[in-house]
């Protein structure tokens, strides 16, 4: 290794170690030990232009060992992103875009928030598959606009964490061949050696999945680190897994290769040794020599020639396929097509009771007939979810232009993968299952709420409606769980025309995630061409389905769901007994809670205590709407095995249960 390239590499393990110091927290052992295989892939192979980053045709690259944050704020201040050593010198403070994790869209260069630890491979595996199919789509003969690696360096936990399991076998099933993990193999976790908890051998389980796995021996070695990468770029038919051998806190000579230098600062002293010790030319913290800035200054410079170069093929390819080009750039700006909704089904007409899972899978062809690059799938439960893209063919490796994902019985990985297309740009996903399962996709649901992805969740099978399976595929808390996610919009309509409704809000949503809560069994049809509202209060998130027949109610009644019926023909005994009663339906709370309290006011005016509220669910979080004196009919323990109706009976969701409740109201 020249001089000059040793310091280039030294500047990022100084760099590191100095803002975990300053910082007094951090993990500066897996940057320092990382700092070759950063350099030689920011320098030599990652196609990237620091004035650009948001570049179309750039390379993704995916720190999934989070901790180690440092080492690519590091690498996107020296090669030149609008990171400045200001920042670097404020890791981790109140403001700065160096958080403690990498957080995607508070530094330029992060193209996935990560940090729980499984989380980046697996986005990285929705990143490779967007690739493939936007190239399968929009390249032509002698116009290849979409031509880029997707790059992951993973950790130990990473390796151990399950959603890395599954996401690596749909790789590998996948064949994506421009799919590259690079294992950091140091045998270090934060409680000591792997052998304390793992003798699993990564390379031979790679392999069983279908993965071309390379080794590298010496951590230090540009050479060979660079040999292993242009290997696993020439293998286009697998993904690869270079199997890095590093030690981590390289250059410390008191903590490295040590569990010590995993997760705290190294201390002063220590770093003044490991300067000494490493030759570098200061002591001074956050030191970096000219020569070397100039040395780094070499990436912002081929990564204008490549983006020039990209601009001038992509302006060529615009003249001779105008029609591809102009739909590409409008899918990689998150824009929808003018007339996307044109096909969608009127379902304030729909004239045959049905699931709302059955109304959804209606509205889901209209919607995807006008919208290429709408792709998604199911855990193995496509027919029961009704998520199928008629007429379209299944994603596959043989088929890298097909829409419809069998992602096989894999939740955790499928959520995270959804994640990574969306990141990439070019593609609206979904993904469906029961509403029960969304537990094994929750922190990626959180992820992509905290990143404001819009992804669509297609959850199914959302009560004890579902009856006979019993009380462990009986959703209780999983709405009150996910309607606590911050940024994520809960919608659970009650007939067609809501579930139409539904479908539009979440397509139209482009700040965060969305849900649908869907039911196994039939709901009543409701008649919206007399006293009821239309359905495009569900926009609102909550309104007056029906208004009490004086004008002034005594009782309001909120349901959603398959509970919105028995609300409105409860409604229907209490006015025929004498006592004023609106139904307002609320499917969705995120929606409802961001409206001006004018009008949540005027739905539900504080006022009236009576209030009860119905749904088969967990009660947790109804008193925000019900207020204090309110009553709300729920499901606060699990459900049970038999058919549905009797389910609803037994436990307390018939129409002289909720009637009863009404009654119950102190002041009735």
């Amino acid at each position: 290794m020249t001089n000059i390239k040793q310091q280039a590499v030294d500047a990022i393990r100084i760099l590191s170690m100095d803002a975990v110091q300053q910082a007094n927290s951090g993990h500066p052992g897996t940057p320092m030990a990382l700092a070759p295989v950063g350099y030689v892939l920011f320098h030599k192979h990652l196609r990237h232009n620091p004035s650009d980053p948001l570049w179309l045709d750039r390379d993704r690259f995916v720190l999934s060992i989070g901790h180690a944050s440092m080492l690519i704020y590091s690498l996107l201040h020296l090669s030149g992103y609008d990171l400045s050593e200001e920042d670097i010198r404020n890791f981790r403070q109140w403001g700065s875009p160096t958080a403690g994790h990498p957080e995607y869209g508070h530094a330029p260069g992060i193209e996935t928030t990560t940090g729980p630890l499984g989380q980046g491979v697996a986005n990285s595996v929705g990143l490779a598959l967007a690739e493939r199919w936007l190239a399968k789509r929009y390249n032509r003969p002698g116009h290849e606009v979409v031509d880029h690696f997707t790059y992951a360096l993973c950790s130990d936990g990473d390796m151990m964490e399950g959603v890395s399991h599954e996401a690596a076998a749909i790789a590998g099933h996948q064949k994506l061949g421009k799919l590259t993990w690079i294992f950091d193999d140091n045998r270090i976790t934060i409680d000591g050696g792997t052998e304390l908890s793992s003798s699993t051998n990564q390379a031979k389980r790679f392999e069983a999945y279908g993965w071309h796995v390379t080794h590298v021996s010496d951590g230090n070695d540009l050479e060979e680190i660079d040999r292993a990468i242009i290997e696993a770029k020439r293998e286009s038919e697998r993904p690869s897994l270079i199997v890095l051998r590093t030690t981590i806190g390289y250059g410390s000579p008191g903590k490295a290769g040590t569990s010590a230098a995993h997760g705290a600062p190294l201390g002063q002293d220590e770093i003044i040794k490991t300067k000494e010790n490493l030759g570098y030319p200061s002591l001074e913290p956050f030191h970096v020599e000219n020569s070397v800035r100039e040395h780094w200054a070499a990436c912002a410079e081929n990564g204008r020639k490549l983006q020039e170069d990209w601009q001038e093929r992509f302006s060529l390819y615009q003249e001779q396929a105008p029609d591809f080009a102009s739909e590409f750039l409008q899918v990689m700006s998150g824009k929808l097509p003018e007339d996307w909704d044109e096909d969608i089904p009127n379902l304030t007409a729909a004239e045959n009771e049905d699931a709302t899972r059955g109304w959804s899978g209606k509205v889901l062809q209209g919607v995807a007939s006008r919208i290429p690059n709408l792709i998604g799938g199911s855990a193995d439960l496509a027919g029961s979810n009704k998520t199928t893209i008629n007429g379209a063919d299944n994603l596959l490796s043989s088929s890298p232009g097909g829409r419809n994902i069998h992602y096989g019985i894999r939740e955790h990985a499928m959520a995270s993968i959804m994640n990574g297309m969306a990141l990439h740009g070019g593609i609206r996903p979904f993904g469906g299952t029961f509403l029960i399962f969304s537990d094994y996709m929750r922190p990626a649901i959180r992820l992509a709420a905290l990143m404001g992805q819009s992804v669509i969740y297609v959850f199914t099978h959302d009560s004890i409606g579902l009856g006979e399976d019993g009380p462990t595929h009986q959703p209780v808390e999983q709405l009150a769980a996910l309607r606590a996610v911050p940024n994520l919009c809960d919608l659970r309509p009650g007939d067609a025309a809501e579930t139409e409704i539904a479908w539009r809000v979440a397509i139209e949503r482009t700040e965060g995630p969305s849900f649908l809560a869907l039911t196994r069994q039939k709901v009543v049809l409701l008649d919206r061409r007399g006293i009821l509202a239309g359905a495009e209060g569900l926009r609102r998130g909550g309104y007056v389905l029906a208004e009490a027949a004086s004008g002034t109610p005594e009782v309001i009644l909120i349901a959603s769901g398959s509970e919105l019926g028995v609300a409105l023909e409860a409604r229907k005994r209490l006015e025929a007994e004498g006592t004023p009663t609106r139904v307002v339906s609320l499917p969705s709370w995120y929606l409802f809670g961001r409206q001006e309290k004018d009008y949540r006011d005027s739905v539900l005016p504080p006022e009236i205590s009576n209030k009860v509220s119905v749904e088969a669910a967990s009660t947790f979080g109804w008193t925000r709407w019900v207020g204090a004196s309110g009553s709300s009919l729920g499901l606060d323990h699990f459900g049970a095995s038999a058919p549905s109706d009797i389910l609803f009976e037994k436990f307390g969701f018939t129409v002289e249960d909720v009637v009863k409740a009404a009654r119950n109201m102190a002041t009735l």
